[in-house]
């Protein structure tokens, strides 16, 4: 789940293969944003090995105050450091080699400038002591910051969400996609004594302090996105449970407020249903060193690994809601489903640039429409996946600007949903489909990627090259037009792709329940084939749009 920003684009062509169809979104980005979306010169020349975070929320006054440790390896040899915290949070000092080290402040970024020259591959660190009143979520989670709630009993209840916004809307970080700490990273949490905090991974300690207050220490030893490390304040109880998975025995913890343990005890039964679901299609859960947890949040719901926040009120569909409109979305719950579906794409794989989020959400779009097939059948799932596509706004490309932290279309989700399917389908072939989903945890296993790392790999297990397929409904807004004619008594059809980019070629395959089926190729130019009478039947427009997302123009 997403922050959408909605900025005015300008459509223009853009030249591939000869294409005049293809789009990309023209805006005028300014130096902050560089700073924040790029790998520039002062990022990329260290590489994040762990994060250890130590917060101190203060409730009544809206401040934190906090210190983060960042171990780094070099990667090159460079003396000026970027780190990312985003006012009006103010540092205090920051330690290099024992020594309080001089620094610079623009906008929402720190250098730390005349660092000495280090060896290439040699491991150190830097700890950034910090305070203030951390920007302030308003509708969380579509716009990201600190939440400051109070439960029904008037009790706080804190957390953040910050995707999109970034992590260093609460912390000191480098604030990129692309470089997730190798060796996880440790959360300390100062909660007052009467609460309990809440963090990625397992809990390693809880420290009495001298002024009722407590220190929980919660730890990761996978890598994680900087957005995915989020501390939950609240009257949480807690249960604990197990699921005999793919890789062996997975823990997995709930937590919610003292109030709601017999409604979210009820509800949080569909977790191990969806975790079983989610290994047969994509493989193990890529956390088992870290356990999975669910936790109760003043805010919908977001996919923080390993701690999946959880604020759908206890119930089925989305609020309550079916977004498909068909029925199937209100047999499960989406928050427990979608934002669990992240674990694999988004968590486990995570896209280098926002600009390639279509990886995280479409894939886990799609992960809804498995999930329902997987429990009852693939009509069903099929159903949810074409009444999810009324969702679709074709605004703009799926794919946004890259390097200035800019994501493209909300169509990211039910469009790049939408696009799964219709290779799935092209392909017809549900094995293979499946091993690809597999292949993909595992070729790209705790790693971050690019776009092109995704359309390589599907291109080259799939059988067929998507390549214009993939350009049509990611860098487009077309909706391309299967234009056929019958000639009934020759047995003849012909047939052609229109509203599309030049080489568009997506495969149509079609079947029906008797096992009659048949695959076509069609192009930009027309086409002639010869047909069986018992195929005449399968070239029609509902079938063909309840498989692919096309349009048809029967001539």
């Amino acid at each position: 789940m997403c922050n959408k920003f909605l900025w005015l684009i300008l459509l223009l062509a853009f030249p591939f293969g000869g294409s005049a169809q293809l789009l990309q979104n023209k805006t005028v980005f300014t130096h902050a944003d560089t700073l924040r979306g790029s790998d520039n010169a002062q990022r990329n020349w260290w590489n994040v090995l762990h994060y250890s975070i130590t917060v101190n929320p203060d409730f009544e006054s809206k401040t934190i105050q906090g210190k983060t440790t960042i171990q780094y390896a070099v990667v090159k040899p460079v003396t000026t450091m970027q780190i990312d915290l985003q006012q009006p949070l103010i540092v205090d000092s920051i330690f290099f080699h024992n020594k309080n080290w001089e620094f610079k402040r623009e906008d929402n970024v720190v250098y730390l400038e005349k660092l000495p020259v280090a060896k290439i591959g040699s491991h150190d660190s830097i700890t950034i002591f910090y305070h203030g009143k951390p920007r302030e979520a308003v509708r969380p989670p579509w716009d990201g910051g600190w939440i400051w709630k109070k439960d029904s009993l008037n009790r706080p209840w804190m957390t953040v969400a910050c995707q999109g916004l970034g992590a260093s809307v609460w912390y000191p970080c480098k604030d990129y996609q692309g470089d997730e700490p190798d060796n996880g990273a440790t959360l300390s949490i100062i909660s007052p004594d009467t609460l309990m905090a809440v963090g990625n991974g397992r809990l390693k300690e809880v420290v009495n302090t001298n002024n009722q207050k407590k220190i929980y220490t919660w730890q990761v030893v996978n890598p994680i996105n900087n957005y995915d490390i989020i501390p939950y304040i609240g009257k949480y109880v807690n249960k604990k449970d197990t699921l005999l998975g793919a890789k062996g025995l997975l823990n997995l913890q709930f937590w919610v407020l003292d109030y709601d343990t017999t409604i979210a005890w009820q509800q949080f039964q569909q977790v191990k249903p969806m975790l079983r679901a989610f290994e047969y299609w994509f493989g193990p859960y890529p956390f088992y060193e870290d356990g999975y947890q669910l936790i109760q949040a003043p805010h919908l719901g977001m996919e923080h690994q390993s701690a999946v926040a959880y604020g759908n009120h206890f119930k089925n569909g989305y609020l309550g809601r079916d977004l498909s409109g068909t029925g199937w979305g209100l047999r499960w719950d989406f928050i427990i489903v979608h934002e669990s579906g992240h674990e694999w794409f988004g968590n486990n794989i995570t896209t280098k640039d926002v600009a390639d989020m279509w990886v995280h959400e479409g894939f886990t779009n799609y992960s809804e429409t498995l999930f329902t097939e997987y429990y009852y059948g693939k009509e069903a799932g099929t159903d949810y996946n074409v009444g999810s596509r009324k969702n679709i706004l074709n605004d703009k490309p799926i794919i946004g600007p890259y390097g200035v932290n800019k994501e493209g279309s909300s169509d990211m989700y039910y469009k790049g949903g939408a696009l799964l399917h219709s290779i799935r389908h092209s392909m017809n072939n549900d094995v293979l489909f499946r091993k690809i989903l597999h292949g993909l945890n595992k070729e790209f296993y705790h790693k971050t990627v690019t776009t092109a790392n995704i359309e390589n790999y599907i291109n080259q297990h799939a059988g067929f090259n998507f390549q214009y397929v993939f350009n049509q409904y990611l860098r487009t807004t077309q909706i391309p037009v299967l234009e056929y004619a019958i000639d009934s008594a020759e047995h003849k059809v012909r047939f052609r792709w229109i509203n599309c980019i030049p080489k568009f070629n997506l495969p149509i395959s079609l079947w029906d329940d008797s096992g009659v089926s048949i695959k076509i190729y069609p192009t930009t130019s027309w086409k002639l084939i010869t047909v069986s009478s018992k195929q005449m039947h399968l070239f029609n427009d509902a079938l063909i749009q309840r498989l692919y997302y096309v349009k048809t123009k029967k001539s």
